[in-house]
């Protein structure tokens, strides 16, 4: 009678299936959450120029969309509130410069009138945010 084969060898592969599962889920949590973190809350798009500086230090931030709807960092805002608003955001940040992202499609006489509101809050600054004409960000 033959003896039976024993096979008490210590398996040296490596499964990779599961390693292979959690790096594809990785990989798709990342490809649908980055979009999302990429974009702003409010749509807008800037108007552009050629020669834009860079303004890192945004501490106070006024966006007018394309409705015509005024925000004061993220927050909307009516126009009749919004000194007061620019006043309290001011007293609470590092710079006194107030940056203005505006719609490229908004009245000139909101954003006229948006302004002269920035200077009355005693702004030391205001920056009217662009973007470059080499900026491909927006398609």
């Amino acid at each position: 009678m033959r003896k039976p084969i024993r096979r008490d060898k210590v398996m040296s592969e490596i499964n990779i299936t599961p390693f292979t599962d959690v790096v594809l889920v990785l990989l798709i949590i990342f490809m649908v959450s980055t979009p999302l973190l990429m974009q702003p809350g409010i749509k807008i798009k800037l108007p552009k120029t050629v020669h834009a500086a860079t303004q890192k230090n945004e501490r106070v931030t006024v966006v007018i969309d394309k409705e015509g709807d005024i925000f004061l960092n993220d927050a909307k805002v009516q126009i009749e509130n919004l000194t007061s608003a620019i006043k309290s955001g001011l007293s609470t940040a590092a710079s006194k410069t107030v940056v203005i992202k505006s719609d490229e499609k908004v009245y000139f006489g909101l954003a006229v009138k948006v302004m002269d509101i920035v200077k009355a809050a005693n702004a030391d600054s205001l920056v009217i945010a662009t973007k470059t004409a080499t900026d491909e960000t927006d398609k």
